[in-house]
């Protein structure tokens, strides 16, 4: 089932909820690979201190001020491309990064990317991985997830709430304890958390 417009046009850690068991299959010349989405991270625009949108409209994350359901690509410490679905209403500049999932479509066409010694759990296992096993690079940012080949997202199976975990972001240093990343518990392709050990501490109570 193809997952609507105005699924995506609301607020970021909401739809990353939704987005735990969709598919988002990216097609090439070389043939078709297929992730079930197993792990996600929300970021909430200017009001986000972790949020690349923080300090306003640039030309890198410009895409994420547009339409909800175009990726955002970036690349993460000069090496690895990561993939993030825009959410929200245009303007606002929210988004889901894409963590970690399954591959249950292409897996010749994504070992090859990812290695042939590659388990399959760790094919698509942390963002990176995902993006690799996929083949998205920044030719991808902006791309429209809704639009079909060569990006279509669909849901999957359901993921009910009992089966989702939920806790705080990975390698970020501000808002580093917000509790958005959101990924179905047990599920072996998870990645490992790692927290930046420069993240600032948790706001004290009030």
């Amino acid at each position: 089932m193809s997952v609507l417009r105005s699924d995506l046009a609301r607020p970021a850690h909401e739809v990353a909820l939704t987005l735990l068991g969709a598919r988002l299959t990216h097609t090439t010349s070389a043939g078709a690979v297929t992730v079930e989405i197993t792990e996600v991270e929300a970021y909430s625009g200017a009001m986000d201190p972790a949020s690349h949108a923080h300090r306003g409209r640039t030309a890198r994350n410009e895409v994420m001020f547009g339409e909800a359901g175009h990726l955002y690509v970036y690349l993460s410490y000069g090496m690895h491309w990561c993939a993030n679905i825009v959410t929200g209403a245009p303007g606002h500049a929210s988004g889901v990064l894409l963590r970690a999932g399954l591959v249950v479509e292409g897996i010749d066409l994504a070992r090859e990317r990812r290695g042939s010694a590659v388990p399959d759990r760790n094919l698509a296992r942390g963002p990176a991985c995902l993006t690799q096993a996929l083949g998205i690079d920044i030719a991808l940012s902006a791309a429209d997830v809704l639009a079909g080949p060569p990006l279509t997202l669909e849901s999957g199976r359901d993921v009910d709430a009992p089966s989702i975990a939920t806790g705080p972001r990975v390698g970020v240093r501000q808002a580093a304890d917000v509790p958005w990343r959101f990924w179905i518990a047990h599920d072996p392709t998870v990645s490992t958390y790692k927290r930046n050990p420069r993240a600032e501490p948790p706001a004290p109570h009030p």
